[in-house]
């Protein structure tokens, strides 16, 4: 029976290295996986699904006004879709790709985060939490060795962004994985003060 599953969890957990390690399952068997990532995250490249450790992959690009579930059905057949960057889907294309799951027969995987900066939840990763079928966490730790769960936001200047847009692209750079206390202490280090 085919499942929606949610992957997610803080940056740098590895969610787009079990996504391309679970396509290259996929095929190995002789199955059609079809790869999808936001169009608004191009840090891979454009259309392309990258790893940190050096894995990446063609992927279809998808943004607001794309009908998933008429995507994925013009792409017949094929034997799993998976998304990456799945926090930036919309309300309506979650339910899109229940559809996927519900009506064609095809298991969905996402990936993405849970939360963005300051806590909040993104709206298609709020969507698949409260409807996907599986819903898993990816771990990985903050500096102090918690479990990571929050993203800090810093900016150019190495300090903590505390307002803005809740879509920013950025990897390193721009963010780092905290356990919640050294997130509410806006503490990206342990260099810092607590």
């Amino acid at each position: 029976m085919a499942k929606l599953y949610f992957s997610y969890s803080a940056m740098n957990a590895g969610k787009s290295t079990i996504l391309l390690q679970a396509a290259y399952n996929y095929r190995e068997r002789g199955m059609v996986p079809v790869l999808f990532t936001a169009a608004i995250d191009k840090r891979g490249g454009e259309g392309k699904i990258a790893s940190r450790i050096g894995l990446d992959e063609d992927a279809l690009m998808f943004d607001d006004s794309h009908n998933l579930f008429a995507w994925v059905e013009s792409l017949m057949p094929c034997h799993c879709v998976m998304i990456d960057e799945a926090q930036f889907l919309t309300e309506t294309q979650v339910w899109q790709l229940a559809r996927v799951t519900d009506d064609l027969g095809i298991p969905v995987m996402t990936f993405g985060l849970r939360t963005d900066f300051a806590g909040k939840l993104f709206p298609g990763s709020a969507t698949l939490l409260a409807i996907a079928d599986t819903v898993r966490e990816i771990r990985t730790i903050c500096w102090c060795g918690r479990k990571a769960t929050m993203v800090l936001r810093i900016g150019a200047d190495g300090r903590p962004v505390l307002e803005g847009d809740q879509v920013a692209i950025g990897g390193n750079e721009s963010y780092v994985s905290l356990c919640r206390k050294h997130w509410r202490g806006q503490l990206a280090g342990p260099d810092e003060d607590e």
